[in-house]
């Protein structure tokens, strides 16, 4: 079961953490951000890259809003840079007005002070990045447990393609995903070949913001919103650029749309017997603290806001076990057919 999995992977990581002190290694930097429940102090800046930094200054989207309802409350990743939070603020009211789409459901956006997450992302961890449900947003306000055990739901068809089912996938899902891709502010927005190839074909506005769109495994039950680095975040490293000369509906979606990403990947051959002992490890194998930004150990030891803001106190969501959340890999092997 995923959630076995979820918490297998927790303990893993635990158990890592107490070899590490066993052997006078530094903690993983998962367990240490996933540890802060508050935001640090101070002005909002994001340092480093998108999949290896921290964020200072974070704001909380509130869990409720006229067109949104927050997602896995217990995770505790309601927290960006306050750009981004403005950001799905307007995208909500934007196709709530203009795009007949009734409100957003709000996935992850990064932890407290960002820095990586003990599963579910390799990015997210700089407070540019949110995921926003494919699902709409139904007409009363999701209690905190069904928060937790909806789940997102697919837009590929139970066929085994690539292929997005049109019975799932609608005009105003494209309506939406084409809104958020023109805001300047937007670097990136990550869909599923088959989302992209169905915008592609079907879109009859305005296009030049298509080449924002860009295809990336996983993502067919959410789309991914990537913002820019912000002003004064002279820290924040960024992406390369997009070529907004091609909409990506020639031969990079072609690419996604063919066998090679989507190949298993070639065996590791065997390890050969050493001739002697393997020598004693001189650093853990994990990320730690020291790999991220220099900013972030600071970041980690700030204080936070006093008093803390309302929209930043996680309630606390009745259990069972959660129900798990999707994550985005592994590649699939072998290539869907179709």
């Amino acid at each position: 079961m995923q959630w076995f999995r979820a918490f297998s992977a927790i303990a893993t990581l635990l158990a890592m953490t107490l070899v590490a002190a066993a052997q006078d290694f530094p903690q993983s930097a998962k367990i240490l951000f996933a540890s802060e429940t508050a935001p640090s102090a101070g002005s909002p800046k994001s340092f480093g890259f998108y999949n290896n930094g921290c964020i200072a200054g974070a704001e909380a989207l509130p869990i409720d809003g006229p067109n949104w309802q927050a997602m896995r409350l217990s995770r505790n990743r309601r927290f960006g840079h306050p750009d981004t939070i403005a950001l799905i603020k307007r995208l909500a009211s934007d196709a709530a007005r203009y795009d007949g789409w009734p409100g957003l459901l709000v996935g992850d956006i990064s932890q407290p002070r960002g820095g990586p997450m003990l599963s579910g992302h390799a990015s997210h961890q700089v407070g540019l990045d949110a995921d926003i449900w494919l699902n709409p947003m139904p007409d009363r306000r999701l209690s905190l447990r069904e928060r937790e055990d909806i789940s997102a739901v697919s837009m590929l068809k139970n066929d085994g393609t690539l292929f997005v089912d049109p019975e799932k996938f609608t005009p105003a899902h494209e309506r939406l995903i084409m809104r958020a891709a023109s805001y300047p502010e937007v670097q990136r927005i990550f869909v599923h070949p088959g989302i992209k190839k169905a915008i592609c074909e079907d879109w009859k506005g305005d296009r030049s913001n298509l080449a924002k769109v860009r295809p990336y495994y996983g993502h067919h039950y959410h789309f991914h919103i990537r913002l820019f680095c912000r002003p004064g975040s002279p820290g924040c490293k960024a992406q390369n650029a997009v070529d907004m000369k091609d909409d990506g509906c020639g031969d990079h979606l072609a690419w996604w749309l063919s066998d090679e990403p989507w190949a298993p990947a070639e065996p590791a051959p065997p390890p050969k017997k050493p001739e002697k002992p393997a020598p004693k490890p001189t650093r853990p194998s994990y990320k730690t603290l020291a790999d991220l930004p220099a900013a972030c150990t600071g970041v980690l030891g700030a204080p936070a806001p006093s008093p803390l803001p309302t929209a930043a106190l996680t309630p606390t969501i009745p259990l069972p076990p959660l129900a798990p959340w999707p994550e985005v890999g592994p590649v699939p092997q072998p290539r869907p057919q179709g």
